[in-house]
């Protein structure tokens, strides 16, 4: 096998680890989308999953490539990026995937993925490869992201509460199961529309990097923005079980009427991110918007140890990804 060859097979392999990871992301992301609308009893759980696959897919036509840019151009300065810091990023990626997922922790794959991808940059190069202006906003959305789902959801609430208050809660709740689903579309369509692109830029990242790709092109090639949302889609389809239950039910109980404002919050969240190419996290985003829907009954309406211990997993995300990103970036190096 010559040189060459032997670098189309490390390239082909790890479009084939990036889209493993984008499955993951759809399947443990899957909560975000549909955990409202199975705990209120709308949709059955097989029904929920296959209507947000379909929505998550459906985004491919419908948002602007902002966020795979600025993954893919803008985190990491030119030359840095090489076949073994795509492969530590993704690993650190993966690897924290697998384990919030296991204990049913709602994290950030978002997070993760640029957390992997700091980690393997600092192991190749140091800070000084990292471009502040991308990490500094995703930072702030970190932080801002559960607090404008909080602010959007509990508005929601408390608008929809008093447009309402004068009508029977059996009616409220028929109407409201109606149009759930209208929000948990839309839900799933910001959830797809923001996640995918983040596997779109690593990939993008990537054939820049091993020249397969020219660095000016305004766009990656159209069989990675196709095979990633794809991917997205059918891991959600499979949906992440584990993490549906403290997502719909742990943080506070939410009615039709609580699901709808939670969801709207969070895709207007998430449209607004998308919108200003801010890879967010969909898991801080809804998290913040069920908390906000439910303090807007009473404070005691939410499970505040549960919330805070998703807080905890939120804040070790990307030191967490990036340590075992350095480590895998290192061992890469012997590998290949």
């Amino acid at each position: 096998m010559s040189v060459q060859q032997a670098a189309l097979g490390v390239v082909i392999m790890l479009v084939v680890v990036a889209l493993l990871f984008d499955f993951m992301n759809g399947f443990h992301d899957a909560a975000n989308s549909i955990a409202t609308v199975v705990s209120t009893g709308v949709l059955k759980p097989t029904q929920a999953v296959a209507f947000a696959a379909f929505f998550n897919v459906l985004a491919l036509f419908i948002f602007h490539l902002s966020v795979a840019s600025t993954v893919g151009k803008g985190i990491v300065e030119p030359g840095v990026v090489t076949t073994h810091v795509v492969f530590g990023a993704l690993i650190g990626a993966i690897a924290w995937n697998v384990i919030t997922w296991l204990y049913g922790i709602p994290s950030s794959s978002s997070h993760a993925l640029i957390g992997g991808i700091c980690g393997a940059v600092l192991a190749k190069a140091g800070a000084q490869a990292l471009v502040a202006e991308g990490i500094w906003k995703t930072v702030l959305f970190i932080f801002l992201s559960p607090v404008l789902g909080f602010i959007l959801g509990s508005l929601m609430m408390v608008i929809v509460s008093n447009i309402f208050r004068a009508s029977r809660p059996s009616r409220v709740d028929k109407w409201f199961r109606r149009l759930q689903l209208i929000s948990a579309g839309a839900y799933s369509l910001g959830h797809g529309g923001n996640d995918s692109q983040k596997t779109i830029g690593i990939i993008w990242m990537l054939l820049i990097a091993t020249g397969y790709v020219a660095a000016g092109d305004a766009e990656p090639p159209i069989w990675v923005i196709v095979c990633c949302y794809t991917a997205m889609g059918l891991g959600t389809l499979l949906g992440g079980w584990r993490i549906v239950k403290t997502m719909g039910q742990k943080i506070t109980k939410l009615k039709p009427v609580g699901g709808f404002c939670a969801e709207t919050g969070g895709a207007l969240t998430l449209f607004l991110a998308s919108a200003l190419g801010v890879p967010v996290s969909t898991t801080h985003t809804i998290t913040g918007a069920i908390v906000g829907v439910g303090s807007t009954q009473r404070l005691s309406a939410v499970r505040w140890g549960v919330a805070g211990n998703i807080v905890w997993a939120w804040i070790f995300t990307i030191p967490a990804s990036a340590f075992v990103a350095a480590i895998a970036y290192w061992i890469s190096l012997k590998l290949f």
